[in-house]
């Protein structure tokens, strides 16, 4: 056993126009993904002309397959109806832009700069070649990382999708500067303090046969506590933020249930959606909205690989005895303490720190790991333990040690030093407009990016690796197949989901459908000499020999 498997991430990034504090975020939100797609049919398109020696455009954007999607399955065993649900539930829906919206701010050709593209459509689907999707989810940009296998890998993807962010912002300004229309920023947070949040979602692939009620026992003072490591930090307390202070988490005063499906409304510390995109016979995918968007790689880094292991304690029914009395309470009671040493009541009659939680969690997985690997740890998982760790020892012993590692921290540290040298309270609006800089995207502006390339925040994978991750997807998942077949087919490209690639053959009325339930499965290894095949056609053709039974459709025999 080790620290390795299936994950992801997704982030809806916040988004303002420059200088129109109240244009419609929605239409902001898909002049960012119609601009990175015609930033990414560009690029293909001259790759293509290179490979070919002849021009021609390639088609921009690919639709998304909504076939897998059950945003209302329940993983306690029932399904919610749809006149029950939230309308931000419905997410097996593609999003559409209202009559208003489209006239209170049309997107057209004149609103992006498109260079040599002929263009005319609004994009709010799409999955790039490094296998993710970009998307409009709830009036923000989100990015939904390719699936990988180790933290390290997770946080090497989801720093990707910082970088996708920040192209999009340049080709957006560079846009507004030859039409006139308003630059576009994005911040990687999770809330406008103004009583609104959106997310920054993790994905874990689970064992389907692992009673869910065991997983929600074992989550709740986990995800309760492990905001102290992974945390991003913010300025003011309440939904709204008006209460003056800090605290360690973007996330936590959003939060009202236990467990519950929803995301966006009654939001619960384990959601129970059931929507593996993988053979639900043998896969769950547990999909964790608790989390902050962090910028950190230690943080990161942490976020996944501290989950990981305990995914694995609960498999191994192995887990501590750490039942909360008010888990909700504590959550936030630990997130309003930036001294990390407020104490929470467990059912056992203990009052415990979340430093003494976490430390139980690590021991166990320490116990745990070095059962199933007695001849020694892999390296992955022997990252995550060590850093486990010490991060736990200077957050017992000096919490402010970790500036230069965890997002909260070196946020509060940066934030404490305008406050002593300009006498600034915590509610001084100045405070938290460096608390969103923290979050530009921008390389040149974005405090934490500016931080990093100064030396005083640690990171973990080099800036050179995470722009090729931008643009190449993980080689050991299916990710691997979706990314490729969309770099190498662009054109044919229908629709694409994650558990599906749909396509249709040039100039006739017949395409195919190739499944793809294995997460583990279509990776480069496996699938790699398949995209020889000179057209789309050929390829088909080839999986479905390879693949009995993965390709439906009208272009298989």
């Amino acid at each position: 056993m080790s620290i390795r498997r299936v994950m992801g991430s997704e982030t809806e990034f916040g988004v303002l126009a420059v200088g129109e504090p109240h244009a419609n975020a929605t239409v902001l939100s898909t002049r960012v993904v119609t601009g990175y797609a015609l930033r990414v049919a560009r690029e293909l398109s001259r790759e293509h002309s290179n490979e070919n020696g002849a021009g021609g455009r390639t088609h921009v954007g690919t639709g998304w397959d909504y076939g897998s999607e059950a945003p209302l399955s329940d993983a306690r065993g029932y399904t919610m109806s749809r006149e029950q649900a939230h309308p931000s539930q419905l997410t097996d829906e593609a999003p559409v832009l209202t009559a208003e919206e489209i006239a209170a701010e049309a997107i057209t050709e004149s609103a992006m700069y498109t260079e040599d593209m002929d263009w005319r459509e609004v994009i709010m689907n799409t999955v790039i070649p490094n296998g993710a999707r970009v998307y409009v989810d709830h009036s923000h940009p989100e990015y939904s990382s390719p699936e990988v296998t180790t933290p390290l890998d997770a946080l090497t993807w989801d720093a990707a999708g910082d970088v996708v962010a920040a192209r999009a912002v340049e080709d957006l300004a560079l846009g507004a500067e030859k039409t006139g229309t308003p630059a576009v920023n994005l911040y990687k947070n999770n809330t406008d303090n103004k009583s609104v949040s959106y997310g920054a979602h993790e994905n874990y692939v689970v064992d389907r046969a692992v009673p869910f009620d065991r997983i929600t026992a074992a989550l709740l003072p986990f995800f309760a506590t492990r905001q102290i490591m992974c945390g991003a930090g913010r300025v003011g307390l309440g939904m709204d933020g008006s209460e003056p202070g800090f605290q360690l988490s973007q996330r936590a005063d959003f939060f009202e249930r236990t467990v519950g499906l929803e995301t966006t409304i009654h939001r619960p510390i384990v959601n129970t959606r059931d929507e593996p995109h993988a053979d639900d016979t043998k896969y769950r995918r547990l999909h964790v909205i608790i989390g902050d968007a962090n910028l950190s790689h230690t943080a990161t880094l942490l976020k996944f690989g501290t989950t990981s292991l305990v995914l694995n304690l609960i498999e191994h029914d192995c887990v501590p005895a750490l039942d909360l009395v008010d888990p909700v309470t504590a959550l936030q009671t630990i997130s309003h303490d930036p001294a990390v040493r407020a104490t929470v009541a467990l059912r056992d009659g203990r009052e415990l720190s979340a430093v003494d939680i976490q430390r139980e969690y690590y021991r166990a997985a320490l116990e745990l790991e070095q059962e199933l690997a007695p001849d020694g740890l892999d390296s992955d998982t022997r990252q995550v333990l060590e850093l486990w760790d010490e991060v736990l020892t200077d957050l017992a012993e000096d919490p402010s040690r970790l500036a230069d590692r965890l997002d909260w921290a070196a946020k509060y540290a940066l934030l404490n030093a305008y406050r002593q040298r300009d006498g600034m309270a915590w509610d001084d609006p100045r405070l938290i407009a460096i608390d969103l800089q923290y979050a530009d995207v921008r390389p040149q502006k974005g405090l934490y990016h500016r931080l990093a390339a100064a030396g005083r925040i640690r990171t973990l994978v080099d800036a050179a690796t995470i722009e090729l991750a931008a643009d190449q997807p993980p080689e050991d998942t299916r990710a691997w197949f979706r990314g490729t077949a969309v770099r190498r087919y662009p054109s044919a490209m229908v629709s694409v989901g994650w558990d599906s690639v749909n396509v249709e053959f040039p100039g006739i009325r017949r395409g195919a459908r190739i499944g793809m339930p294995e997460p583990l499965d279509l990776t480069r290894e496996t699938a790699g000499e398949w995209f020889e095949a000179t057209d789309v056609e050929q390829w088909v053709h080839r999986v479905a020999e390879e693949r009995p039974g993965t390709v439906t459709g009208t272009g298989v025999n």
